[in-house]
C-alpha cells in the first residue's frame, strides 16, 4: 500500500504514479494528520511511504501519523522522499521510525521534484516545473522496480554536511522556523476558505471572512501556494515569487 502526505502535490503525484506502476492502493494521510487520529491499515504488500522533505527529514506530522497508526500484514517499509534537490541524511531517522513500528526498513530514496518552499526559495515557472517532473519519471520507475522485486533501495551516499543538515539544522528549523506570524493576506482575498480547508494541521481559522494563522505551522506551503488569487504572503520572502502546485499528469 502506498501512503502519502503532500502540501502542494509533488508527493501525491509520485504516490499515484508508484501505485499505478505497482498496481497497488494509494491512501492520503491528510485526514488522519488534520484530526490527529490513528489510521488502521492492512496490506499483504509492502508499505511505501511517500512524503516531502522538510529540512532534510520527513515531515514531523507524517512521522507522528505513522507512529500512532496501526499497520497489519506486511512488515516491509520503503520511504520515497520528494525534494527540491537532496534529502541529506534522512534515512537513519526513517530506520529508527521503522524500529519503533517493528517494520523492516527497505531503504529511503529521493525523487527530485519542483521546488515549492517559497518561504525561502523560488518555485519554477510552469514549463520548468513540467520539465523537472518529466525528468523525475526514471526515478519513480526505479523506485517501483525495487519495491516490486522486493529489493532494498540503494544506499544513498552521505557525508558530514548531510548529517549536519538532517541533525542540528533540522532541529533549529523545527524550533525557530515553523512560525505563523509572517503570514498575511491582502485585500485580494475573496474569503473562499480554501486556505483553511487545505491546512493539514488546522492552524488557519476564517474570521470575518479572512484567514488568521495560529499554532504551529508545518511549513507545507499548501495555503500560500493554493490560494486561487495569490492573496497570501509569507513576510517579504514570498513577494514576487511564482506560486507552485504540481500540474498533475499534464506532463504526459
Amino acid at each position: 500500500m502506498v501512503i502519502y502526505f503532500t502540501g502542494t502535490g509533488n508527493s501525491r503525484y509520485c504516490a499515484k504514479e508508484l501505485a499505478e506502476l505497482l498496481e497497488d492502493e494509494c491512501t492520503d494521510s491528510f485526514g488522519y494528520i488534520r484530526s490527529e487520529s490513528a489510521g488502521m491499515f492492512s496490506s499483504e504488500r509492502p508499505w511505501v511511504f511517500v512524503c516531502p522533505t522538510y529540512a532534510w527529514q520527513i515531515p514531523k506530522v507524517f512521522a507522528d501519523f505513522i507512529r500512532r497508526s496501526r499497520f497489519d500484514g506486511n512488515h516491509d517499509a520503503y520511504f520515497v522522499m520528494t525534494c527540491g534537490g537532496e534529502i541529506g541524511n534522512a534515512h537513519p531517522s526513517n530506520l529508527a521510525l521503522c524500529s519503533e513500528k517493528s517494520f523492516r526498513c527497505r531503504g529511503t530514496i529521493p525523487v527530485v521534484m519542483p521546488e515549492n518552499y517559497i518561504a525561502m526559495f523560488s518555485a519554477p515557472d510552469h514549463s520548468e516545473a513540467l520539465r523537472i517532473i518529466s525528468a523525475a519519471q526514471p526515478q519513480i520507475r526505479q523506485a517501483a522496480e525495487f519495491v516490486a522485486s522486493g529489493q532494498d533501495f540503494p544506499v544513498q551516499r552521505t557525508g558530514a554536511l548531510d548529517k549536519l543538515k538532517s541533525g542540528p539544522i533540522n532541529a533549529l528549523f523545527l524550533r525557530f522556523n515553523n512560525r505563523t506570524k509572517p503570514f498575511s493576506v491582502s485585500d485580494a482575498c475573496t474569503s473562499c476558505g480554501k486556505c483553511e480547508r487545505v491546512c493539514p494541521v488546522h492552524c488557519i481559522d476564517m474570521r470575518d471572512g479572512r484567514p488568521e494563522w495560529s499554532g504551529k505551522c508545518t511549513q507545507c506551503m499548501a495555503c500560500i501556494c493554493g490560494c486561487p488569487v495569490s492573496a497570501i504572503e509569507y513576510g517579504r520572502a514570498s513577494r514576487g515569487k511564482p506560486r507552485y502546485q504540481c500540474p498533475e499528469y499534464e506532463s504526459r
